[in-house]
């Protein structure tokens, strides 16, 4: 006999996933209740809390944001909606005030001023950090602290996500496991804020968890999926045994190292270059059967513990001093531009259902995300799906459901041992480098793991990989090594079938 499943009625919307998307948009909600729940305790197991590069905005006297959405739609390929860079660049300046507000500690120079950084492919020195290296860290902790101080904003810890429940065409609630069984959660919103799928990849930059469960849960209630096949891929994770693999900062390279190999000759000359192009410059060094590494021994060189702390400490773990040896480095599954397809508003095509964060597909990264400018959309998008929520009714109006503010709930389920076959299955269809011959193998050999969030998801990628016929951004296809037109590849149930739009 199945466990009897209970049914609770939520006051407000419910906000799957506690990281810097999920709880700006429940701070942003307040005074008006919402329930987030997470798989996890709250704000741990997320990729933000491991960001290192910072947050864009135009902040400089000598940038605007102009300037921001310009470099933002150069590094998109062509696939960037331009109104939304605009937007979201418009905002950078003032979501870096509000988590100021909110107790997030800037790094700043004595006068006061922020201290900018540079990275790759912007114009101008415009990536403000905190704590140095550990800005996402720092973020998550001002978030956790101000979600976890407000009387509007109930908590459900360690209770996964399962469904989505769509009614008559719109979202009705949903569905999670819990140690007492199946709890359904009544609520005409859900925002999915969970984050994405670097953990379908062996080598990875991002928590282990993350597998694109969110799109698992999108697609099967009806909503439309977009440009799965556009990751991206760090040049520069620390290449030892470890996994998931530790992010040395493109910051570090805007600091003066240069990427070489074992022969000292450079990889590339412009080592600040768009991610895409330098992870396939070091994809064709190691396929050519050469070394790859960071040098940062004259700049940074001896300020780099000062200045990179938490990246000198990790190295310093793994047995090398970035001021005086080489650091081993290959490209990683860091960031999906693809996801949910959401319009202006957050929304995806299931009424009732949003999205926000990594998990969603709002038209700001194009085909190559612009470093640094993830922590600013999650920010920006999270809190504007609370804005469009306070304006509406879409909050349910029933009574309180909820028997306490915090439920500690149990430890998510391990993955399954089919996890690592599907790891490395996507991995070999859908890296750096794409072919047909290697995408089709994979679709065929994630067919018996469909009914796994991981396997459904990674196949979805792979079928998105093959229908994009091009080389454009992030996507790299070998037999087709030249862009086309423009075009974005849309994903629906029920048969993992593809269109362009």
């Amino acid at each position: 006999m199945g466990a009897t499943r209970t049914e609770l009625v939520v006051d407000g919307p419910v906000i799957v996933g506690a990281g810097l998307a999920g709880l700006s948009c429940a701070i942003e909600l307040a005074p008006a209740p919402c329930l987030v729940v997470s798989a996890g305790e709250i704000g741990a197991g997320t990729s933000t809390g491991w960001a290192q590069g910072g947050m864009a905005a135009a902040v400089g006297p000598d940038d605007s944001p102009e300037e921001h959405a310009a470099d933002t739609l150069a590094a998109g390929a062509g696939l960037c909606n331009e109104a939304v860079v605009r937007r979201i660049a418009d905002a950078a300046p003032e979501t870096v005030e509000w988590l100021a507000g909110l107790g997030a500690r800037w790094d700043r120079h004595p006068d006061g001023t922020l201290k900018l950084g540079l990275e790759g492919a912007h114009s101008r020195r415009r990536i403000v950090h905190a704590r140095g290296d550990a800005t996402g860290a720092e973020l998550l902790r001002a978030v956790v602290d101000a979600a976890r101080r407000s009387p509007s904003i109930s908590l459900w810890e360690h209770a996964p996500a399962r469904r989505i429940v769509v009614e008559r065409g719109r979202v009705a609630g949903v569905e999670l496991d819990t140690p007492e069984g199946p709890v359904l959660l009544r609520t005409s919103a859900v925002v999915l804020a969970t984050g994405g799928i670097g953990g379908l990849f062996t080598h990875t930059t991002n928590p282990l968890s993350s597998r694109g469960q969110g799109l698992a849960l999108a697609y099967r209630a009806g909503a439309a999926l977009r440009d799965l096949e556009l990751v991206q891929f760090h040049p520069t994770a620390l290449d030892v045994a470890i996994d998931p693999l530790p992010l040395v900062s493109e910051a570090v390279r805007g600091e003066g190292a240069v990427l070489v190999n074992e022969l000292g000759e450079r990889v590339l000359e412009n080592p600040l270059a768009a991610r895409d192009v330098v992870s396939r410059a070091e994809w064709a060094q190691l396929r050519a059967g050469h070394e790859v590494f960071l040098d940062a021994r004259t700049s940074p060189g001896e300020r780099f513990a000062r200045v990179f702390p938490s990246i000198h400490a990790t190295a310093l773990a793994a047995g090398l001093d970035p001021a005086t040896e080489l650091l081993p480095v290959k490209p990683a599954a860091h960031y999906h531009m693809g996801g949910v397809l959401v319009d202006a508003r957050g929304e995806s095509t299931v009424p009732g259902l949003f999205a926000a964060g990594e998990v969603a597909s709002t038209g700001l990264h194009g085909a190559n995300r612009l470093a640094s400018n993830s922590l600013l959309e999650a920010v920006v998008c999270g809190r504007g799906i609370a804005a469009h929520l306070r304006r509406t009714t879409l909050a349910a109006a029933g009574e309180p459901g909820v028997p306490s503010r915090t439920w500690p709930g149990a430890a998510p389920r391990p993955a399954g041992p089919e996890i690592e076959r599907i790891r490395r299955i996507v991995t070999a269809g859908a890296g750096v480098l794409r072919d047909a011959d290697e995408l089709r193998r994979a679709l065929s050999e994630l067919r018996p793991y469909l009914d796994d969030d991981a396997g459904l998801v990674g196949s979805l990628l792979v079928h998105a990989a093959l229908d994009r016929a091009e080389s454009r951004g992030a996507h790299a296809r070998t037999d087709f090594p030249d862009a086309a037109e423009p075009r974005h590849t849309v994903l629906r149930e029920p048969h993992l079938e593809g269109s362009a739009a």
